[in-house]
């Protein structure tokens, strides 16, 4: 049997094209977020009325809201080239000044997950933030000397999923700080609506209306349930219906409320092995299976957030509708 051999490379490079396909280039293309779009439209427009760089953006909130979209935006609309990094790769000073120092006037530096960078870089990018310069330490011992050393002046966009970790001298450094916020269902179906055009997708409203649904408030989330709803609608025909939506969903254990496998896990843990809590984070995350930081950074704010768990200086709690979501009778004060 002959047939076309699928080169995985190529396959690996169409899947990273759909991705910046749905990256909106341009603030007036990004959908949501519109108290933010509109305090970023005013910082690049006073930036370009006064011929400056614009002042240093810290973009935080959770997972999948658009922070690196947004991040690309601000170089986009300063007509400035991009340099990308991250917390975790820059664990040295010498890491940073590497970086800092091969910035060109203008360019936009963006550090993802900036909460995770090591403490002596933290402190060095005080004052490249603040002076556009670093002290370069030479040498060793009571030799050693400082040299400084100028930088070109630069746009410094953070993101971070933990603000709270940020220290407040880094903190109190950015010009402005954008908190995102998790998305209504119905801007989420106007980005599942944008991404099935780029993708040319057909898919009925309703399909989109219940991805949307289901997309625990995320973006990111959508576009991905958004895939493998057109992947379900092509191996069975047609296009994507509402059945399709729901079978495809169901098949990939995303419920009606958006729960996923581990979400329910949680709280078949919490309910099933707990009695509905209080049970503490290491407790839960050894439960589970999973590592704390997953339980406490992507599961809880969304199971907070739809009323199935509280949490209280003793852990956390079932809620009655948790316990009626998995079908069981919560608790009354007699039983307690």
């Amino acid at each position: 049997m002959s047939g076309d051999v699928v080169d995985p490379a190529a396959q690996s490079d169409q899947e990273l094209q759909f991705e910046g396909a749905l990256r909106p280039s341009r603030l007036g293309e990004f959908i949501g977020q519109e108290k933010v779009r509109s305090q970023l439209t005013l910082l690049l427009s006073a930036a370009s009325l006064e011929n400056r760089t614009p002042d240093h953006i810290l973009l935080a909130g959770p997972p999948g809201l658009g922070k690196t979209t947004l991040a690309m935006i601000v170089a986009e609309e300063s007509t400035s080239p991009l340099r990308m990094s991250s917390g975790p790769a820059i664990q040295h000073a010498g890491d940073l000044a590497a970086v800092l120092s091969a910035l060109t006037p203008g360019e936009v530096l963006f550090i993802d997950e900036i909460h995770r960078m090591a403490r002596p870089a933290e402190e060095m990018l005080y004052l490249a933030m603040e002076d556009f310069r670093i002290d370069i330490m030479v040498g060793k011992g009571p030799g050693a000397t400082t040299v400084p050393l100028e930088l070109a002046p630069f746009t410094l966009v953070g993101a971070t999923t933990r603000s709270g970790l940020l220290p407040n001298p880094l903190r109190d450094r950015f010009g402005f700080t954008a908190n995102l916020e998790f998305y209504s269902t119905e801007e989420l179906a106007a980005v599942v609506r944008r991404s099935a055009s780029v993708l040319t997708i057909d898919a009925d409203e309703q399909a989109l209306a219940e991805i949307a649904k289901r997309s625990r408030g995320t973006p990111r989330i959508a576009n991905r349930l958004l895939r493998r709803v057109r992947d379900y609608s092509l191996v069975h025909g047609g296009h994507a219906t509402l059945d399709n939506a729901k079978a495809a969903l169901e098949l990939y254990d995303v419920d009606d409320w958006g729960l996923d496998r581990l979400d329910r896990q949680v709280l078949e843990i919490l309910i099933g092995r707990f009695g509905g809590g209080p049970v503490g984070l290491g407790t839960l995350s050894v439960s589970v299976g999973e590592e704390a930081e997953t339980i406490e950074s992507v599961v809880e704010p969304f199971l907070v957030r739809q009323g199935f768990i509280v949490r209280s200086p003793r852990g956390r709690i079932a809620t009655p509708m948790a316990w009626q979501h998995l079908g069981r009778d919560a608790p009354t004060l007699n039983d307690l």
